[in-house]
């Protein structure tokens, strides 16, 4: 009997031993399965808001830019202009005035803006093949200025209508001024618009995650009153929705960098057309650089963090307010 007995245990211990690599083997299953989460509709609409986010920061980005350049080159240039008058001899009052302006510290060089290029500014309005000494048409100086240590516009301004009544200067500096106040105003929209679409992000992750929780309610609550901490439900689910998440931002952020490569190559195939001249003229080349995307890059990774935090937090406030039911209700 005690053989017997001893054959039957280690029969059994072999049969444990036989069981337990397949045990081994066998993965945990997640307790939020990945199925019971609109893993597809989250995927896309994460990954629409992204491409509108990447394709604000990149437009922001452009403004910037171009705002930046726009700036450099008028804060650089001063014009004189000299207005028609009879008996005036328009080209040794041209020389006068940019002899006047070179005399001042802080000027690096002046030229006059010849016949020809006075026709060639006027031909978008007035066309081709003027005749600039039948036209009243006044005739411009260009000052270049050191930008360190810009000149004295007024005592400049002075000493030029003081000798040619008909001469004018104009420094830029309102344009200057309004070209910095629109591109901030153009910065701090782009941000605000940036700030909703994350905002719209955040909305999406707490309404899917509490539709997770509402599919797996009785798991959560099963393992939450057997002990199982907040914090490793929280965990199950945020590991799920950074991957949702990540997906999605990944998704929407190649789609704005392909969106960012197409328009740069437009230009750059299409720059002798007035079509792309004006674009750039307005948009620059429509570049956005390393640093643009690098903020692509960046949005895609904070907006897949941000879907796994807010997910975290949504089911954090879950329990909590479960445990708080679960006390009064005791």
């Amino acid at each position: 009997m005690t053989e017997m007995t001893a054959d039957h245990e280690e029969e059994e211990g072999e049969i444990h031993r036989a069981e337990a690599p397949q045990r081994a083997q066998r993965k945990m299953a997640p307790i939020v399965p990945a199925q019971n989460i609109a893993g597809r509709a989250l995927v896309f609409v994460i990954a629409i808001m992204t491409f509108l986010s990447c394709l604000t920061f990149g437009a922001v980005t452009l403004v910037r830019g171009t705002a930046a350049v726009w700036e450099n080159q008028i804060s650089r240039e001063a014009t004189i202009q000299i207005k028609p008058v009879d008996g005036l001899d328009m080209e040794a009052t041209l020389a006068s005035a940019a002899e006047i302006a070179a005399k001042f510290p802080g000027v690096e060089k002046t030229s006059i803006v010849d016949r020809d290029a006075t026709a060639r500014l006027l031909a978008p309005w007035l066309g081709s093949g003027l005749n600039i000494d039948e036209l009243p048409v006044p005739r411009l100086v260009v000052v270049t200025i050191d930008e360190s240590n810009p000149p004295n516009f007024a005592a400049m301004r002075e000493a030029l209508t003081n000798t040619i009544a008909s001469a004018s200067l104009d420094d830029h500096r309102t344009w200057v001024d309004r070209l910095v106040a629109m591109a901030r105003t153009t910065v701090t929209i782009g941000m605000l618009v940036l700030v909703l679409m994350l905002s719209a992000t955040v909305l999406t992750v707490v309404f899917a995650t509490r539709g997770a929780m509402a599919g797996n309610g009785h798991i959560i609550e099963v393992l939450h009153f057997v002990g199982a901490e907040a914090r490793f439900i929280a965990r199950q689910f945020r590991q799920q929705f950074l991957v949702t998440g990540m997906k999605g931002a990944a998704a929407g952020g190649v789609a704005a960098i392909v969106v960012f490569l197409v328009f740069s190559f437009w230009a750059s195939r299409n720059m002798a057309t007035p079509q792309a001249d004006q674009a750039v003229a307005l948009f620059g080349s429509f570049a956005i650089g390393w640093a643009g995307y690098l903020g692509v890059v960046l949005m895609v990774l904070v907006i897949g963090a941000l879907t796994a935090a807010t997910s975290h937090a949504t089911v954090i406030a879950y329990l909590s307010d479960l445990d708080t039911r679960q006390t009064d209700g005791g």
